[in-house]
């Protein structure tokens, strides 16, 4: 099994997991190996340490999607460039076409409130208004509610054959799932039609005794809390039903079959716990989920061989030199504690998924920042078991 096996027939693939574990190299070389398939392939990232960008070869990506330039693919994927063997072939670009872009959450709001408004007036007004603008920038669930309407809004169109979304970096994998539902009830529920009323329950909820504390609070910041409250819940309420609908509408695009799921995680054993509990919830919710990709896992290079027996191997191949041949001994004797670990905790992680597929990426000797480090990568996503196996063996030869 591979990536464009675990994808066939998917038009969204959504990659999820907890910071840290690579999510958005691997979203990268998945929407490289597949554009290079002949797919039209967008890539959506909400990182803000714009690896994606770099990793592409580009200076920057905005709130629209941007082609990829396929002379930069060619560029970073030439032969000879210390790749595995057979690397760059395989991701020469065909006739398909890579995009990228980085979500802006305060302008996908904006653009969705554009959509949403009865006239241009209101759109404006609520745009303007001062809880609006704190809402849509730094309320927990805002960046998430805004991924998954941008990816709504471009699974509508022909544009893409293939949608590959780089969830935002999150405490736990399904943050991106619960909070946009949070959120969304929010914005449709009753409470936000009582709240609105100008004489209604948030302005009773304040109460007499916090005059004062608002008086207080609008002489040094300028902002009149309770008229901004007042006003932006009366704008925004006659437009529940847009927002309860386009709720409504990513829910059914997250569970369609075109959809497919791809946990990111590493090897360590916490990484793998949340790996374990994230098929659990998406079992619960009955969500699409497609498979793992387990990155920078440790290959066993030498074996259960005792320390002397290498030692003496070593010494041997480096022409006597016994201090050197200590010290590498005993790297590659912790090299291989790491191997056994991450072989414990796969078998671990193989056993709770059953027939959900995995796929491992081992643990390269330089961070990967380039198209040449995704081309590594993608012989492990996109190649077939015995193509994975040969480039195995060159890491234990």
């Amino acid at each position: 099994m591979n990536v464009p096996e675990l994808l066939a027939g998917r038009r969204i693939c959504v990659c999820a997991g907890s910071g840290g574990v690579g999510k958005t190299t691997t979203s990268a070389v998945i929407g490289l190996g597949m554009a290079a398939r002949g797919l039209r392939v967008c890539v959506i990232t909400i990182d803000p340490a714009r690896r994606l960008a770099t990793a592409l070869g580009l200076n920057e990506l905005s709130n629209e999607p941007r082609r990829v330039d396929v002379a930069r693919w060619r560029t970073g994927l030439t032969p000879g460039t210390g790749d595995p063997p057979g690397t760059a072939a395989d991701v020469e670009p065909a006739a398909g076409e890579l995009w990228a872009m980085m979500l802006d959450p305060k302008q996908t709001f904006d653009d969705l409130i554009d959509a949403a408004a009865p006239t241009v007036e209101r759109a404006a007004a609520i745009k303007a208004n001062g809880i609006y603008r704190q809402l849509s920038s730094a309320v927990a669930g805002s960046q998430e509610f805004t991924a998954v309407s941008k990816l709504y809004e471009l699974a509508q169109s022909d544009r893409f054959d293939l949608l590959v979304l780089d969830t935002p970096p999150a405490r736990n994998a399904l943050d991106f799932l619960e909070a946009p539902q949070r959120l969304t009830g929010f914005l449709d529920g009753r409470a936000l039609q009582a709240l609105a009323r100008p004489t209604g329950l948030g302005v009773r909820l304040l109460g007499v005794g916090a005059a004062p504390l608002l008086s207080g609070l609008k002489r040094i910041t300028g902002l009149d809390l309770v008229s901004d409250i007042t006003t932006f819940l009366g704008l925004l309420g006659p437009m529940a039903e847009t927002f309860g609908h386009r709720a409504r509408a990513v829910e059914a695009l997250l569970r369609s079959p075109e959809t497919a799921f791809l946990l990111i995680a590493s090897a360590q054993a916490g990484s793998i716990d949340e790996a374990v509990w994230f098929a659990e919830s998406l079992e619960r919710r009955q969500l699409p989920f497609s498979g793992v990709i387990v990155n920078r896992f440790h290959h066993d290079l030498v074996g259960p061989t005792p320390l002397g027996d290498l030692e003496a191997a070593l010494t041997a191949a480096l022409g006597g030199d016994t201090d050197l041949a200590v010290r590498v001994a005993e790297t590659m004797a912790a090299y291989h504690a790491l191997a056994v670990r991450d072989d414990a905790e796969l078998d671990r992680l193989r056993t709770r998924l059953g027939e959900v597929p995995l796929l491992a990426v081992p643990q390269f000797d330089a961070e990967i920042t380039d198209v040449s480090g995704l081309a590594r990568i993608h012989a492990y996503l996109f190649g077939s078991e015995a193509e994975r196996a040969a480039l195995i063996a060159t890491l234990t030869a």
